[in-house]
């Protein structure tokens, strides 16, 4: 095994050993030393992530660390696989996660108990789900995420937080129970549920069991829909997201995409490369649950007069444009698609962390936010006078102005920035994609417009609210460096992203031919002659 193969088991390990660390000092988590490091395990599981990015980037596309869990057999064990595609999910993962992390340690983490436990399992949970070459480590992995994410969801207390959080639960036990139906289905038809080995397989499935085997895929299906946010099974989602905790809502931005990752996988994996009625399975529905998703977020981000109920619904239109992308299978829409993937969740995730920054500072929802925990009994811990100094910043509104209108630009894909770079690219690939645009191509095209133009609108409409009406005077601010500095870094990364866009386009078209040519996986998964 070389010592790149070895990459792929470190982001998992390095959360797990965080859990652990946190278990044995679970009575100190006021101490400074300890939110020192944990600090510390997020920039660690970042490094991490950045090493594995960079070797397989410098790599051939059509490279990626296999790790055979105990040397078993592929696919007889557990395998983890990084290729480029999990190695842009992880890397996400760690930079969200260090951002939610460094926010939550100037007083957020006090809040409740075992805050670091369970965000460094939750973000165990989401490298596994993206590592893993199989759907039954796949479900262990998606189990660990949601566990840890119900204990985040009901952190702080409160009437609405819990009610929220249990609805939450609810939806995903349901999903949970449809991905084992799924599971048990494959594997009754093809025998395995190795990745690679069930793309291997597909094909030699008897003409009898290919409805089975159909049914197993679109119960599967079901569950990574509930898991994406898609219309119209995303009703757990605003109100979940909306209430959480602002750090944890920020990490939560990222557990969509386990759907559409799962999605993408798969269905690239089995069926959009096969022929005949095989090559068209799921395509028209995810096209039109796509647009359905993109629409209903659209409208929901419109109607919105708090900025944490944005964010949510801002989340539902980049899982509808995502289901778009799945379903129109094209290379060059997938290529924009994986760019858009990371600057819309970076955005989303600062969106949710600005959102409190503007609620410490407006004393008319200051004031209505006191009497909601006084109405809904958020108990919180008494904080030291000292934690709660803020640092003055000179023009501090004129730093969360940017902020915002940095974050409006890249969700409603205006230019110059990385939204716009990445919608120009899914449509002009879809254009491109044939002589003559089909109706789908339509489709997407105006939904992508229309959606950008209703996010644009209530963006705009939410920022005369905050900063031309409600905003005190700059002399007032006072700002906690932990706060917005993450705010600052994410949203820095979106800009960078739009100004290396020549070089991250490369890459992420070099990606996304490797996703849609399966060949390239299962022969990295199962080399010549493995085991069928």
């Amino acid at each position: 095994m070389t010592g790149i193969n070895h990459l792929a088991i470190l982001p998992i390990l390095v959360p797990m050993i965080g859990v652990i660390a946190n278990l044995i000092m679970s009575d100190q988590r006021s101490n400074k030393r300890v939110v020192g490091l944990n600090i510390g395990f997020s920039v660690t599981l970042l490094a991490v992530s950045i090493l594995l990015f960079v070797v397989l980037t410098q790599s051939d596309e059509n490279v990626a660390a296999v790790y055979p869990l105990g040397n078993w057999p592929v696919p007889f064990g557990i395998v983890l696989v990084a290729d480029r595609l999990a190695a842009i999910m992880v890397l996400t993962t760690s930079i969200l996660a260090l951002a939610s992390l460094v926010y939550a340690s100037a007083r957020w983490h006090s809040r409740g108990t075992n805050f670091f436990p369970l965000f460094h399992a939750l973000t165990m949970g989401l490298n596994g789900a993206f590592l893993t070459g199989d759907l039954f480590n796949l479900f262990v992995f998606f189990e660990l995420l949601l566990a840890a994410s119900y204990g985040l969801a009901l952190f702080g207390g409160g009437r609405n937080r819990v009610r929220a959080a249990l609805h939450y639960v609810v939806i995903n036990l349901v999903a949970s129970f449809l991905f084992l139906v799924g599971v048990a289905l494959i594997y009754g038809t093809t025998g395995t549920l190795n990745m690679a080995d069930i793309a291997r397989a597909v094909p030699l499935i008897a003409p009898e069991d290919r409805g089975l085997f159909e049914a197993g895929a679109a119960v599967l299906g079901v569950a990574f829909l509930i898991k994406a946010g898609s219309w119209p099974l995303h009703f757990w989602l605003p109100n979940t997201y909306s209430s959480a905790a602002p750090p944890v809502a920020a990490l939560f931005a990222i557990m969509t995409k386990v759907g559409f990752y799962a999605i993408l996988r798969l269905w690239m994996l089995v069926f959009a490369n096969a022929e005949g009625a095989e090559a068209t399975f799921g395509q028209t529905t995810l096209l039109v649950l796509g647009v359905a998703t993109l629409a209903y977020g659209s409208i929901g981000a419109l109607s919105c007069k708090a900025l944490d109920r944005l964010a949510s619904y801002l989340i539902l239109v980049s899982a509808g444009t995502l289901l778009l992308a799945v379903g129109y299978n094209a290379p060059g829409v997938t290529s924009g698609a994986l760019y858009y993937v990371v600057v819309t969740t970076l955005a989303a995730g600062a969106l949710f962390l600005l959102k409190d920054v503007i609620d410490q500072i407006l004393p008319a929802e200051a004031q209505v936010l006191a009497v909601s925990l006084e109405l809904y009994g958020d108990e919180e811990e008494a904080i030291d006078e000292d934690q709660e100094v803020s640092r003055t910043f000179p023009a501090a509104a004129t730093l969360i102005s940017l902020c915002f209108a940095i974050v409006a630009l890249v969700m409603a894909g205006l230019p110059p920035l990385s939204g716009f770079i990445a919608k120009f690219a899914m449509i002009s690939s879809a254009l491109n994609a044939d002589n003559a645009p089909s109706v789908a191509t339509w489709w997407v095209t105006g939904a992508l417009i229309v959606s950008g133009l209703f996010v644009l609108v209530s963006m705009v409409r939410n920022g005369i609210n905050i900063f031309w009406t409600s905003l005190p005077d700059d002399d007032v601010l006072r700002l906690r460096t932990l706060e917005i500095g993450p705010i600052i870094v994410l949203l820095a990364l979106c800009v960078f992203m739009a100004l290396a866009a020549g070089p991250a386009m490369i890459f992420f078209a070099e990606t996304a031919t490797f996703i849609h040519a399966p060949q390239g996986y299962i022969d990295l998964v199962i080399p010549a002659g493995g085991a069928s």
